[in-house]
């Protein structure tokens, strides 16, 4: 039963999880949400480690074992800045999430030959993302920081369906 979940709910949780942080900068969702989702997250991170641990000891999965341990991280951080009410703590934990995907990401691309492009194209594009959102943050431009998320999921949602669909 674990199993199937394991390996399909990343393609569908990616683009979720970038879908809400996109409504949450635009005030649709509330901070209480955005802090409820990350208890979420990190249970699901907990989770997927948990019953996946031993199948991710080499290759591109030991690379995805070593972004979710980091990642869970994040999401802790992210927990903290919702409890503390700390803005370095809650941009540690989206810019993180940015970015940290983005290492996954192109460490996959190299590995795998046959799936180069989905890959390493998703790297590039979450990446760009990342810069483009972080921009319009310090900017202050909304417009700037929904195009950001939105490549930023974009970007990750490629690779973990190419993931998906190919393993």
């Amino acid at each position: 039963m674990f199993r199937p979940i394991r390996e399909a709910g990343p393609g569908l949780l990616v683009p979720l999880a970038w879908l809400f942080v996109a409504l949450a900068e635009q005030g649709i969702v509330a901070s209480r949400s955005m802090f409820i989702a990350h208890l979420v997250m990190a249970a699901f991170i907990t989770f997927f480690l948990l019953t996946g641990w031993a199948e991710m000891e080499s290759g591109a999965l030991a690379g995805w074992r070593a972004v979710m341990v980091v990642g869970l991280g994040l999401t802790f951080a992210g927990i903290g800045g919702f409890v503390l009410e700390s803005t370095p703590l809650l941009a540690t934990s989206l810019v993180g999430w940015m970015m940290l995907p983005v290492v996954g990401l192109a460490y996959t691309g190299r590995l795998l030959s046959t799936a180069k492009m989905p890959y390493l194209g998703g790297a590039a594009v979450a990446a760009v993302g990342a810069v483009v959102a972080v921009g319009g943050l310090v900017g202050g431009s909304t417009a700037v920081t929904l195009g950001g998320i939105g490549l930023v999921g974009l970007g990750q949602t490629v690779g973990i369906v190419d993931a998906v669909v190919r393993f």
